[in-house]
């Protein structure tokens, strides 16, 4: 069965990063909200406020993949509830479960060192500034998820926790 992975987070705190590590493990299709937003934005439409359009998008072409057997890792900043529950709308369709989880820096110093030093590999995405972030609308969190702080463990200990946490999804239906 297909498992939908939510990473949900600031800018900066190592989404994309912990995707990349964990789509090859999962065997997962790694959708990328800045890809899409990008796409959007050079496209002939010329889309420079994306709004919710590159989540809608994403979140359709998660449930084609989940439909399709396919695991799927859903990067996003997913800042407040009404962009969380796309993600689970679309495990919903497809009738699978999904894995909420909230990717953290719990160091500020090092949160920004990540944000004012990191590389832009989307030629068509503006990088946020630090006062960006901090400024940034963040809601807290309702339901269950798993937190992963990326600040206390290296990468590859949390890929490990993660995958832990998927196979007891697996195995008992929640984790």
């Amino acid at each position: 069965m297909a498992i939908l992975f939510v990473l949900s987070g600031l800018p900066g705190v190592g989404k994309t990063t912990l995707a990349k590590a964990l789509s090859p493990r999962l065997q997962a299709v790694h959708l990328r909200i800045d890809s899409l937003e990008a796409a959007l934005k050079t496209s002939v439409l010329a889309i420079s406020r994306a709004e919710d359009a590159g989540y809608v998008a994403a979140a359709a072409v998660a449930k084609d993949n989940l439909l399709l057997g396919n695991n799927v890792i859903a990067d996003a900043v997913n800042p407040i509830e009404i962009t969380r529950n796309i993600w689970l709308e679309a495990a919903l369709g497809a009738k699978v479960k999904a894995l909420n989880i909230e990717v953290i820096c719990s160091d500020a110093a090092e949160h920004k060192t990540r944000v004012e030093t990191r590389h832009n590999d989307i030629s068509a995405l503006s990088l946020p500034s630090w006062e960006d972030v901090q400024r940034r609308r963040y809601e807290p969190w309702k339901k269950h998820r798993l937190v992963v702080d990326t600040y206390e463990k290296p990468i590859e200990d949390n890929v490990e926790e993660v995958i832990e946490a998927f196979s007891q999804l697996v195995r008992y239906g929640s984790y």
